[in-house]
């Protein structure tokens, strides 16, 4: 009986001592089991969950506005295809001015949202403004030429001792004119005569009528006046003598008739409108710069100026799109001998950093 009882004794023991062995051995397979479930279903709901799309922004309705001339010639390719409904990102509203004065009122009132603008223009709305405006983008160089009805000028010195038909007294054209003119030692006001008309159709008239008469005109009146008149030739770019005033300079500058300018507040309330409008923008003057006969039809078609004169005239328009760091160096350059000339010209002084837009 005592054998019996401590076999009974050993046995439970054994299998008090096989169960707490194998509970833990059960429940250690077990963990990992439910773990690499748990990993695999996440990784699955990870899988069969969509990344989340930004939002696209909203389409935003843009007023813009160009001068009937150069400024407005870049954007013919833009206008027509927003004419024919092919741009949906937004909707885009454009009008043709004659004059400037039918512009800056209408971006003072927000009436306008974006415009071309001669460049000092720009400025003196900067300076009335600062908080108002921004400059996108320069978008025409220099338009303003010597023409002669003979052949007796070769270089800015034989402008000594002659008289000049011009337009533009007290803006941009008498102010580059007397630039380039003091640059290469002629004193604007007693070397020679310069006779200021009210429109470039007087100085048209004036060297017609007249054998060697000169004439500084712009384009796309230069190419008007020679289709009228074969015996116009031009005689100096403006451009190219104030370019060659600049060489070896260390921040040379450069010629610019005309930039686009927007309303600040337009332009920070609407990032992505201002980016997709540069971006057609920019596409437009480079299919205007390539393809002359086919963007001289949309000139026409626009009325800025009749196709058979923009087919001439283009290529000496100077049509451009520069923006970002580039527009400021050359745009500030330009101000600042704008600004050397006649502070007036620019609106008092050379617009600050926060003038320059850069996206």
């Amino acid at each position: 009986m005592k054998k019996l009882l401590l076999m009974i004794l050993a046995l439970s023991l054994c299998l008090s001592l096989f169960a707490g062995c194998a509970a833990p051995a059960a429940s250690s397979s077990e963990a990992p089991a439910s773990s690499e479930a748990e990993s695999s279903s996440e990784a699955e709901l990870s899988q069969s969950q969509p990344e989340e799309s930004q939002p696209e922004a909203e389409p935003v309705e843009i007023n813009i506005s160009a001068l009937k001339g150069p400024t407005a010639m870049g954007m013919v390719k833009f206008m027509d295809e927003a004419d024919a409904g092919e741009l949906t990102d937004n909707t885009y509203n454009f009008s043709i001015a004659a004059a400037i004065d039918e512009v800056t009122p209408k971006l003072a009132k927000g009436e306008l949202d974006i415009a071309a603008v001669p460049a000092n223009v720009a400025s003196v709305l900067y300076n009335n403004n600062s908080e108002g405006f921004q400059v996108l983008a320069v978008n025409t160089l220099g338009v303003v030429y010597i023409v002669e009805s003979g052949d007796t000028v070769q270089s800015i010195e034989d402008l000594k001792g002659k008289t000049i038909y011009a337009t533009g007294k007290g803006s941009t054209p008498e102010f580059a004119l007397n630039y380039v003119l003091s640059g290469n030692g002629i004193d604007p006001a007693a070397d020679l005569t310069i006779e200021w008309k009210s429109e470039a159709a007087e100085c048209l008239s004036a060297i017609s009528a007249q054998e060697n008469a000169i004439a500084m005109l712009p384009q796309p009146f230069v190419t008007t006046a020679q289709m009228k008149n074969d015996k116009i030739r031009v005689a100096l770019s403006l451009t190219e003598e104030w370019n060659a005033l600049q060489e070896g300079k260390e921040q040379p500058s450069t010629m610019i008739t005309g930039v686009v300018i927007a309303r600040r507040a337009f332009v920070e309330e609407n990032p992505a409108a201002v980016s997709a409008f540069l971006d057609h923008y920019k596409a437009s003057v480079e299919f205007v710069t390539s393809d002359v006969e086919a963007a001289a039809e949309l000139v026409g078609k626009y009325e800025i100026v009749p196709a058979p004169v923009a087919q001439k005239a283009l290529p000496a328009c100077n049509i451009t799109f520069i923006e970002g760091e580039e527009m400021k160096e050359k745009l500030s350059g330009y101000l600042s001998v704008l600004g050397e000339q006649n502070p007036k010209a620019i609106g008092g002084a050379v617009p600050g950093d926060n003038f320059y837009y850069s996206r």
